[in-house]
């Protein structure tokens, strides 16, 4: 029987891939996504049902959550991004904090907010896939803080849903290439030094990061939980 699976902010590069592998596998698919041209793209793109959605609010999680035909079995909260790429460069106490608050409700909020209603329906076998990044491993911005806090609280949260029977993982990716996140910022330069931190001397691609997701989601992956699994080419090693 098909598994529903909802992926948030699968308008993107990589939500689009991690939505269009689930297909492929023959699993319902519900995207979300805030801009609606964008996710009518994505919709004709991925196979997938799409539902304008700004997970960051609780009304429309809510609208989300009620649109649904049965429980979420796979959620994969890719909704997020570095919201300092928006605007300048602030200049003043007040800018600072705007800018910390909105990387934080733009990853960590979202993310919570989401994931706080899909569990309340999922059953046993299901699986929590959040998404944090290298950037939580310098954490000297605010969309590095709210991306280590996403992989904390996903550890934490694992402890709360492994009982009944679903696990909770964090994926975090290094540069990955055709997406929009730098939107416009990358350098060539810049992207030079990115590929070159890598062990593989390669950008990542969105499905490489959709591979994972898809494995999580797995029955051979069980007995992982509570895990942040790192995939950027070995530019962050760890043991």
């Amino acid at each position: 029987m098909p598994r529903l699976v909802l992926v948030t902010g699968g308008s993107g590069g990589i939500g689009g891939a991690v939505a269009r592998q689930f297909v492929e596998q023959g699993d319902t698919v519900v995207i979300t996504g805030r801009d609606a041209a964008r996710l009518d793209r994505a919709v004709e793109m991925t196979g997938a049902r799409g539902v304008r959605c700004d997970v960051g609010q609780p009304a429309d999680v809510e609208a989300l959550m009620a649109q649904l035909d049965a429980p979420v079995d796979v959620l994969v909260a890719m909704a997020g991004g570095n919201t300092d790429f928006d605007g300048p460069e602030p200049v003043g106490l007040v800018q600072v904090a705007d800018g910390w608050r909105a990387n934080i409700e733009a990853n960590l909020l979202s993310t919570v907010l989401v994931v706080k209603a899909a569990l309340e329906d999922m059953p046993a076998g299901g699986a929590v896939v959040t998404v944090g990044s290298i950037g939580a491993e310098y954490a000297g911005t605010s969309y590095g803080v709210a991306k280590a806090a996403v992989q904390a609280w996903t550890a934490g949260l694992s402890a709360t849903v492994g009982p009944r029977g679903i696990t909770a993982n964090c994926v975090a990716p290094g540069y990955i290439a055709d997406t929009g996140y730098f939107k416009g910022r990358l350098t060539d330069q810049r992207r030079d030094r990115l590929v070159a931190a890598t062990h593989d001397r390669r950008p990542g691609l969105p499905e490489d990061v959709a591979s994972l997701v898809s494995f999580l989601a797995s029955p051979g992956a069980r007995h992982i939980t509570g895990q942040t699994l790192h995939i950027n080419g070995g530019a962050h090693a760890t043991r």
